[in-house]
């Protein structure tokens, strides 16, 4: 079984397209022109709705990490890495004989969270089936995301040998300044992994 803690380090070592995250400490001084994303994860237990803060100056990220180190102690991680804004965002689970994409307008916590949804997607067999808005997805980002599923396949092999699947969080998303302007150009991320 992978908890959350454990695809954020197969994801790391993917050759997926990942967030640039790194283990956080209070030694760690946090470049003041980036805005910060601040997440945990835990060795043993429950790993859903852990404390994160998302988007916020250096200074408040130091202030957030520096506690949750404390709070966490020998029971997990703190991580940290540049925030990024989400134009589109969703899960991919992807199975032995099938994918399901499922996707929603700017940030996965409108998902996850709130539970609104603009479509799902499922591929099975090259034949696609739409659930919502058929349209939401680009034929292009559906292509990215699709072209994604040979080397989740790859990466994740012997999890799909003992019949799990591989539940991924993406996001089509850009970089941005200090005032969440859009800065670039919009790519595809993937930030969390685990078996379902």
């Amino acid at each position: 079984m992978m908890n959350k803690l454990m695809g954020f380090f197969e994801l790391q070592k993917s050759s997926l397209p990942t967030i640039p995250w790194k283990e956080y400490d209070n030694n760690i001084q946090l470049d003041s022109v980036l805005l910060w994303t601040i997440r945990s994860a835990v060795f043993n237990g429950p790993d859903l709705n852990l404390p994160r803060l998302v988007g916020v100056n250096s200074n408040e990220a130091k202030v957030f990490a520096d506690e949750l180190v404390k709070k966490l102690k020998n029971k997990g991680i703190v991580i940290y890495y540049p925030y990024f804004i989400a134009e589109k965002s969703g899960i991919i689970n992807v199975f032995n004989d099938r994918t399901v994409i499922e996707a929603v307008k700017a940030d996965l916590w409108n998902l996850v969270t709130l539970s609104d949804r603009d479509v799902t997607i499922q591929v099975n067999e090259g034949k696609i089936e739409y659930n919502g808005d058929s349209n939401f997805l680009k034929e292009e980002e559906l292509k990215k995301l699709l072209d994604q599923v040979p080397r989740i396949k790859a990466e994740f092999r012997n999890y799909l040998i003992e019949g799990k699947s591989i539940l991924l969080e993406w996001s089509f998303a850009f970089n941005c300044d200090l005032n969440k302007n859009p800065i670039g150009e919009q790519y595809l991320v993937f930030y969390e992994a685990r078996t379902v």
